[in-house]
């Protein structure tokens, strides 16, 4: 298709967010299948087959399209998270819902996993986005505290705070295969793990 018939008809708005959706998914193509390494301005027009003055009209720099690829996808994890969750009929099958979808949505295209838990560990701007998607998957979980005691809403922002910080470390095994091929299973334990009480102090197992 050439640059002409792709934009006829179109208004310049929407000929700039056409643009913008071209690059966008570009990089998240080449961010989910070669890492934060493979997007580069050139590579990701390139892909997009769109000159380089593209780029500059819609974004500053390759951290902030990258940051708006982890944006959406993290976006598209939590809304499934939530559809997950909902109706569930207590707090520990709400968890288990939740685990379970977003374990699911990561391994059904690897893209997404890359994206959210593998790339970006050392790069300041995906660093902020992953800080603020934790909190955001911490907020999914936690059921409505108002009628709650203190020590009761404690407890639960302990084990939703454990879920969020997890869920990353947990995603990343599930994916590399180390979990083996059983999402249940390996739901089933995480919320075991997740929920279990603790120890009274000087409590010792079972010998």
């Amino acid at each position: 298709m050439s640059h002409a018939s792709r934009w006829a008809g179109l208004s310049p708005v929407e000929r700039r967010e056409g643009r913008r959706d071209l690059l966008v998914r570009a990089a998240y193509e080449l961010f989910g299948t070669g890492g934060e390494s493979a997007v580069t301005v050139r590579s990701v027009c390139r892909a997009a087959k769109l000159n380089t003055r593209y780029f500059y009209e819609n974004f500053t720099d390759v951290n902030e399209m990258l940051g708006v690829v982890y944006d959406q996808v993290a976006a598209q994890m939590i809304n499934t998270l939530t559809q997950a969750m909902a109706g569930q009929p207590d707090d520990r099958a709400r968890l288990r819902a939740g685990i379970r979808a977003g374990l699911d949505f990561s391994s059904a295209d690897p893209r997404r996993g890359r994206v959210l838990f593998t790339e970006g560990r050392t790069n300041p701007v995906l660093a902020a986005r992953r800080a603020a998607n934790q909190q955001q998957l911490l907020e999914s979980v936690l059921p409505d505290g108002a009628s709650q005691s203190p020590e009761a809403r404690v407890a639960q922002l302990v084990g939703a705070s454990m879920y969020a910080g997890a869920m990353y470390e947990l995603a990343q095994q599930w994916l590399s295969g180390a979990l083996g091929s059983d999402l249940d299973r390996v739901a089933d334990t995480a919320v075991r793990l997740v929920t279990r009480p603790p120890r009274a102090p000087g409590a010792r197992g079972a010998k």
